[in-house]
Order: C-alpha cells, then sequence, then structure tokens
C-alpha cells in the first residue's frame, strides 16, 4: 500500500480512506479477495497441490489458503475442488 499511496500523491491513510469509499472494501482485504480468487481459479482449472495453489496466488501457505478460503466461500479449498474442478483441464 505504501507504493501505491507514493504513486498517487496521497498518504497512506487517506488512499486507504478514499479506496474503501470507492470500492466498499479496504485495500488489504481487496488484496486478500483478488489472492482467493486467483487460488479459487487454480482449483477449478488445475490438478496442482494445495501448497502450489497458496504459493502462486500469493497467500503463501496452504494454512493461509484454508483461512482465506473459508471466511470468503465457508468451504475448504479441498472441498471446492471436489465440487468445482473441471475434469478436462
Amino acid at each position: 500500500m505504501p507504493a501505491l499511496a507514493r504513486r498517487v500523491g496521497m498518504s497512506e491513510r487517506h488512499f486507504s480512506r478514499i479506496f474503501t469509499d470507492q470500492t466498499g472494501m479496504s485495500p488489504g482485504r481487496y488484496v486478500e479477495r483478488s489472492r482467493a480468487d486467483a487460488a479459487r481459479r487454480l482449483l477449478e482449472t488445475t490438478g496442482y497441490p494445495l501448497d502450489r495453489i497458496a504459493r502462486q496466488s500469493g497467500l503463501g501457505a496452504p494454512e493461509t489458503l484454508y483461512r482465506v478460503f473459508r471466511r470468503h466461500w465457508r468451504i475448504s479449498p479441498g472441498d471446492y475442488r471436489r465440487r468445482f474442478h473441471t475434469k478436462e483441464n
């Protein structure tokens, strides 16, 4: 966030307020949601193990992937994959 705030010439605090007003979520929550969406797409389209999906999506560790998935979709990453994985990929 510091780099984004500097880029638009705002303090971090002001940037955070403006961002939240415009998007309805904090910058941190937005980044988390974007990473969760990336992980969700990888679960749907690949057979990668959860640790690789966590790393590639920017969530870092399988534990974080699990926590974020439960928070956003109330389902574990493994259960999500079993329900939504496309067989042709």
